[in-house]
């Protein structure tokens, strides 16, 4: 059982470092990039014959330079990859959420666990942080979703997350098949791994809801 969980943490890991990669990835292409290129048309625009126009656009291209520097100080906080567990389990989740809203695609609701211990438990917390990607996967490729909710509570030595999406939904008792029903699997697996259970429920046109209790002393 502890090869299979010093295993099962290090693909975990390995994991959480690609998931990092590639929101990094696609920040460099859709928003930074497009930031620097609107800074080099604004740049190339200006007509030195005309002060006012000229002094706008300098001023445009600085503004556009600085919020440049801002997402890449974000994408330097996200290099750390799983050292954002170390923040502690709802930091980690508040910082997916930002990256999530981001896209402008999705109405997040977030309540961390207030009564979550300070110290908190790193590996399971990294199994929790991947569950919680693989979730997040699910309702970017499946879910078709407007709205997310996010709930994280601790009580009597279990921690409790649940999330939930007004996806299309689908039919809980067969998981779908492919990559859809392997990411269901993994949760399920992963939450089964570190002691607890996970209950995913769910029907054609209703969403989804997704639970994990894992003990949490």
């Amino acid at each position: 059982m502890q090869l299979t969980f010093e295993a099962e943490l290090t693909k975990t890991q390995l994991e959480v470092q690609e998931q990092t990669m590639q929101t990094i990835g696609a920040d460099l292409h859709d928003n930074i990039g497009q930031l620097l290129s609107l800074t080099s048309l604004t740049l190339n625009s200006i007509e030195l014959d005309n002060e006012t126009k000229a002094r706008q656009k300098i001023n445009d291209s600085i503004g556009l330079t600085l919020r440049s520097i801002k997402e890449m100080r974000l994408l330097g906080h996200l290099l750390q990859g799983d050292q954002l567990v170390a923040l502690g389990l709802p930091e980690a989740i508040r910082q997916e959420v930002s990256w999530m809203e981001r896209s402008g695609r999705y109405e997040i609701v977030y309540i961390p666990g207030e009564e979550l211990p300070a110290a908190g438990n790193p590996d399971k917390d990294l199994i929790i942080f991947r569950i919680v990607q693989e979730i997040f996967n699910n309702i970017i490729k499946h879910a078709a979703a407007t709205q997310i909710s996010i709930a994280l509570d601790h009580f009597d030595g279990h921690l409790k997350l649940t999330m939930t999406d007004n996806g299309v939904g689908f039919n809980a008792d067969s998981l779908p098949g492919g990559k859809a029903g392997m990411g269901l699997q993994n949760i399920r697996k992963r939450a089964a791994i570190i002691g607890g259970e996970a209950a995913i429920i769910s029907s054609p046109g209703e969403g989804s809801r997704v639970t994990i209790s894992i003990p949490y002393p």
